[in-house]
């Protein structure tokens, strides 16, 4: 089941005096962050915060309403903030990690069970997919059409067409 609550970054300290508080932003980037005004500090979404963002390097500051100084910022450090799902609209094709993790990776010719996803590495070039499979192992395979033909959040798999030597060792 997707959540409706997506962390996406924690907060790691302040900033100035005025109660800015600095977040280390866990989505796409710092920008993103700070498109949103409201913020959550629980995973269901009933303590809510206004916040007025603004990316700086790679890190969120925000300003939360209703904290002015740097004690008051200061109680908030360590806390996850969450977004609402429902606030945001991907493109067609793109999902949240928090969505892929833990996934089946199936084989799309015989279906094998691979194993589930456990993370998603960013690369650069493409994402690169963590498989952890039954006995613990872990594998990576590059998140390219040609090896992960279809993506199915909903139905809980990813099918895979393995390149040699994900699976199996080459010699």
């Amino acid at each position: 089941m997707k959540k409706q609550y997506l962390e996406s970054g924690k907060i790691v300290g302040t900033h100035g005096i005025k109660g800015e508080v600095r977040i280390d932003p866990w989505c796409d980037s710092p920008r993103f962050l700070s498109e949103f005004t409201t913020l959550y500090l629980d995973s269901n979404g009933e303590t809510s915060i206004e916040v007025k963002s603004r990316p700086h390097k790679n890190i969120t500051l925000a300003k939360i309403k209703g904290v002015d100084s740097i004690e008051q910022a200061e109680r908030l450090r360590g806390k996850i903030v969450y977004i609402n799902r429902d606030e945001i609209e991907l493109a067609e094709g793109v999902n949240f990690v928090q969505d892929l993790i833990g996934l089946d990776v199936i084989d799309a010719d015989n279906r094998k069970n691979y194993g589930k996803i456990s993370d998603v590495l960013r690369t650069g070039a493409n994402d690169v997919y963590e498989i952890t499979g039954a006995d613990g192992k872990k594998y990576l395979a590059p998140v390219i059409s040609e090896v992960f033909p279809e993506r199915n959040v909903d139905g809980g798999y990813v099918l895979i067409r393995p390149m040699k030597g994900i699976f199996d060792d080459e010699d």
